[in-house]
């Protein structure tokens, strides 16, 4: 298949190598430094599973030069730069692509579906501890890595050859792909991980091995999943495991040292997506009725931290 990869971070880069190694055609849109880099010498990608792999394959480009028609378009850049995303796929997609976010924050397809009514796009959520190196270097901690996607409720279901095509493209990659039946469920699953594990790292300053052991940071997680899940089912959500379990066997599989991208921005000092993965969960508190206090006392603390 072709791909555009709109944003070529963690989380788009380690998509673009694996799905590159596997054959498919594959552009990265992205910017600075890290596009010069890649530009110059292709993207590589280091991994504790597989070693460090030079991936030649990749073309790259600004979002300006971007000129093609791919099959589908991974949007992957924070949930702040959403709008660039959207001015994106507005200016140089065609009704012929399948569009699929796959940011942190909960619902983002439906948020660009609602200003792109000609184009398709769809939920997602994908699973993947990596990260910028530095310019052209992708490091993926974990080998996990999971991409789940699908229609929402009373979605069209445009481009479905090409959505149910997808799934089997992504296993070729050894990427675990996934073409779900409930997105709404299953990125609010994923969802119940990131947006516990961002929050309680930030808000305590720890690593994953904190999070492994009994004590503060392990329950703070944890309740912070409970509310989440109670979140859900005042959606009408009907989850098929225990989130709190799901999440703590996730947590426990890490790396010692891992950390979440919203903490690794605060801890630099950049922008974060605090807004997406904590304030919207207070707001959504708030819209449904029910009570999350352990959302709201971390808000509380990222107002006076100033944390944008």
């Amino acid at each position: 298949m072709k791909f555009c990869i709109f944003g070529a971070g963690g989380t788009g880069g380690t998509l673009a190598a694996y799905l590159a190694l596997a054959g498919n055609d594959v552009t990265i849109v992205a910017r600075g430094a890290h596009l010069a880099a890649i530009q110059a010498q292709g993207l590589t990608l280091q991994t504790n599973h597989r070693g460090t792999v030079q991936v030649a394959g990749i073309k790259a480009c600004t979002a300006e030069n971007y000129d093609d028609v791919p099959d589908v378009l991974f949007v992957c850049v924070k949930y702040y730069n959403i709008e660039d995303a959207i001015a994106f796929a507005k200016a140089k997609m065609t009704p012929q692509t399948l569009i699929v976010p796959v940011l942190n924050v909960f619902g983002t397809g439906g948020v660009m579906q609602a200003q792109l009514p000609e184009l398709t796009c769809l939920d997602g959520c994908i699973y993947v501890m990596s990260e910028i190196k530095e310019p052209g270097v992708i490091y993926q901690s974990d080998e996990m890595l999971r991409v789940i996607y699908g229609y929402r409720p009373q979605q069209e279901e445009k481009l479905l050859e090409t959505a149910q095509k997808l799934e089997k493209v992504l296993n070729e990659a050894d990427i675990k792909g996934h073409f779900s039946d409930n997105i709404i469920r299953d990125a609010l699953q994923k969802f119940a991980f990131v947006s516990p594990a961002a929050a309680a790292g930030a808000y305590l300053a720890v690593t994953s091995e904190k999070f492994q052991q009994p004590g503060e940071a392990r329950d703070l997680f944890s309740g912070l999943i409970k509310e989440v899940e109670s979140l859900g089912g005042a959606m009408g959500v009907t989850f098929k495991q225990d989130l709190t379990e799901v999440g703590l066997k996730i947590m426990d599989a890490l790396k010692a040292g891992s950390t979440m991208s919203m903490q690794r921005d605060i801890q630099k000092g950049r922008q974060s997506e605090f807004a997406g993965l904590v304030d919207r969960v207070v707001s959504l508190g708030h819209e449904y009725g029910v009570a999350v206090p352990l959302y709201e006392k971390i808000s509380q603390w990222g107002k006076e931290q100033h944390l944008v």
